[in-house]
């Protein structure tokens, strides 16, 4: 019978074993750990997220009940006390680096000719307990924050960092390098006059929303063909202007729209006004890229809800980080499979089974079919068939 890898060995074959070890070496991430491996670290993270183990205790007890599987995955026994160190010490660069080039592979994996380069820019608050004392408060939680750049057309996270929780979205938004010919969405997070300015001088486009207090002068209505859109009514498009005091003026053409959106808050009608720098698409279209930024929060809340970020394998900092940065990759490394095996389940479906399945030898195109009848004939067969009795 043909050999068949384990489920976890297929999610893990995207990632390149040579690449990995020349970002090792880059961060010098085996400096300390010579016995427990930065490959050994990676394999148990990611089977902690897609196995949902929440404790030290309880991931070693799974991965070395496995211990059959070990050997194809690279790996070997799981002590918790070498994983907490190495969680304490291991550089998150490692992992970083390696996130970084594997949304690169599920990018080439994806990408459709013509699509457009939309990029949502936001922010998710981590909370932790306060066992976790290096973290910061920002007034309303007490933890850290995961900024991420987001494709919704491809479902493709681009950049990945981890912050205390009051550092200031911007700051993080200006390290974002810009593309020419894509188009920012982001909230009011990221108010900075500079970095839109930045942003045209890229030759790339925003829409954001105004805070309250900008002041902007009306230069031209602009004429609206359409108004209705999906859930939404354009009620105005203006050309403007920053109208202020001083010499701080926006090189750039500008627009501002009135949109209404058709669910009700608080019994009223919610008004949204919109800013860009994009003069040619039309109003409705302009609403629509606005719209689509709740993509990035469903990613958000399906992250929170199907991974393991609630609860954490560590109270260090570095702990956190790497923990983080591993369920996105584990997000990734699903993202791939899914698309290399044609899945076409739906993405949280297809998460639990691959859970579910992890150390069980079976085709991940098949993970929500029964077994092949002559696999169940095997394991059904009785265990003395071959035993000899002497009369």
């Amino acid at each position: 019978m043909r050999f068949q890898n384990s489920v976890f060995v297929d999610l893990l074959k995207p990632i390149d074993r040579r690449a990995f070890a020349g970002i090792v070496a880059r961060h010098k991430g085996d400096a300390y750990d010579k016995s427990f491996k930065s490959w050994d670290h990676l394999v148990v993270l990611i089977c902690a997220q897609l196995a949902g183990a929440t404790s030290l205790r309880a991931l070693e007890t799974a991965f070395n009940a496995n211990g059959g599987f070990h050997y194809h995955l690279g790996s070997r026994r799981l002590a918790r006390s070498t994983l907490a160190e190495a969680n304490a010490r291991r550089p998150v660069g490692v992992f970083a680096d390696l996130f970084a080039r594997l949304s690169c592979e599920l990018d080439r994996r994806t990408r459709r000719d013509g699509a457009e380069l939309l990029r949502l820019i936001d922010s998710t608050p981590i909370p932790l307990s306060k066992f976790h004392d290096f973290a910061r408060s920002n007034g309303r939680i007490h933890g850290m924050k995961m900024h991420v750049v987001y494709d919704p057309g491809i479902d493709r996270p681009f950049c990945v960092e981890v912050t205390p929780a009051n550092v200031n979205d911007v700051e993080i938004g200006k390290k974002t390098p810009i593309e020419a010919g894509a188009t920012y969405v982001f909230d009011k997070g990221y108010y900075d006059f500079k970095w839109w300015r930045d942003i045209h001088e890229a030759r790339a486009l925003f829409v954001t929303r105004p805070k309250s207090n900008t002041r902007l002068a009306d230069l031209a209505d602009r004429e609206m063909p359409q108004t209705r859109g999906e859930g939404y009514t354009v009620l105005r498009d203006c050309e403007v202007e920053l109208a202020s005091k001083g010499d701080s003026k926006l090189p750039m053409p500008l627009r501002r729209l009135h949109i209404q959106r058709d669910a009700l808050k608080d019994g009223k009608p919610q008004l949204i006004v919109v800013i860009t720098n994009d003069m040619t698409r039309s109003a409705v279209e302009i609403a629509a890229l606005y719209k689509a930024r709740w993509a990035i929060e469903l990613l958000f809340r399906w992250i929170k809800q199907h991974l393991n970020i609630r609860k954490f394998l560590g109270e260090n900092e570095n702990a956190v980080r790497l923990q983080l940065i591993a369920a996105m990759i584990a997000f990734v490394l699903l993202r791939i499979a899914a698309h290399r095996h044609d899945v076409d389940l739906p993405c949280l479906r297809f998460a639990e089974l691959a859970g579910r399945f992890l150390f069980t030898r079976r085709p991940i195109s098949r993970l929500d079919r029964p077994p092949s009848k002559y696999q169940a004939a095997r394991r059904l067969a009785s265990p003395r068939q071959l035993v000899l009795n002497y009369a």
